[in-house]
């Protein structure tokens, strides 16, 4: 416990202060048999009354029972019992927030027409900048209506939901094996890499609010939705259950 409090205050400290080099500020390798609550948060229910579906018209309801550590790994797992969809999401806000650096995620898809597993980012200021001028930041998302598409992309004022700020990358059988998705962020670009090979980079030429609201404290998170807008009006039933499994999460200070 005192090393985990340790590494988040150095964390918070060095969030935003422009290293010229890299300093590993966090790591989550998901020891022992339960999340620690220290720097999660679990996102519970299916949003309303204030974001009926998560926004997105989502069919999954989130509980804490469905996202479980063991081994060494964070498990998601999408399961469906009569009518109801269950899932997990969890979050680091006001826990664990920063403004620049290299988000590094190790994971493994799971599959399916209708699963929808993310790993992404959250301005800080949400509840009172709503998105999408919040800004958001997604670090890897699969739809399993598409297999073998990682997507990256980025949400603004300027692109909103269907944003122009993205990148499909096709890897064969990327379901099949565990890899890294990483985000390096300055104050100059985004750029997204899947197993070190960059694969898209961020860079507008004209930054204020409408086009770069990423000067400012982001946070973290690990859900998988089931359907949706983007998942997909159709769910497949018979894939169920499905594991999204974390390894580990790393963030680098520059």
């Amino acid at each position: 416990m005192l090393r985990t409090i340790l590494i988040i205050s150095s964390f918070l400290l060095l969030a935003g202060c422009g290293h010229t080099s890299s300093k590993l500020v966090f790591e989550e390798h998901f020891d022992g048999n339960q999340l620690n609550e220290v720097y999660w948060n679990y996102e519970l229910g299916d949003g309303c009354p204030n974001l009926c579906g998560w926004g997105n018209n989502e069919r999954q309801i989130y509980n804490k029972a469905n996202a479980v550590v063991d081994n060494g790994h964070l498990i998601i797992s999408a399961t469906k019992k009569g009518d109801v969809y269950n899932s997990s999401r969890i979050t680091t806000k006001g826990k664990m927030e920063f403004q620049y650096g290299s988000i590094e995620v190790r994971a493994k898809l799971p599959k399916g027409k209708g699963i929808w597993p993310a790993i992404w980012m959250l301005g800080n200021d949400i509840d009172t900048n709503t998105w999408p001028a919040c800004g958001e930041i997604d670090i890897m998302e699969y739809v399993g209506k598409q297999p073998g598409v990682i997507y990256n992309s980025l949400h603004t004022p300027d692109s909103y939901g269907a944003t122009i700020n993205s990148k499909q990358t096709h890897i064969a059988d990327v379901e099949n094996d565990f890899h890294v998705y990483r985000t390096d962020w300055t104050a100059d670009k985004i750029s997204f890499y899947i197993d070190n090979k960059e694969v898209y980079t961020f860079k507008p030429k004209t930054k204020n609010a409408q086009t770069w609201p990423f000067d400012k404290p982001f946070y973290l998170i690990i859900n998988m939705a089931i359907g949706g807008h983007f998942g997909g009006p159709e769910v497949d039933d018979n894939i169920f259950p499905q594991d999204f499994i974390v390894d580990y999460v790393k963030v680098y200070n520059y």
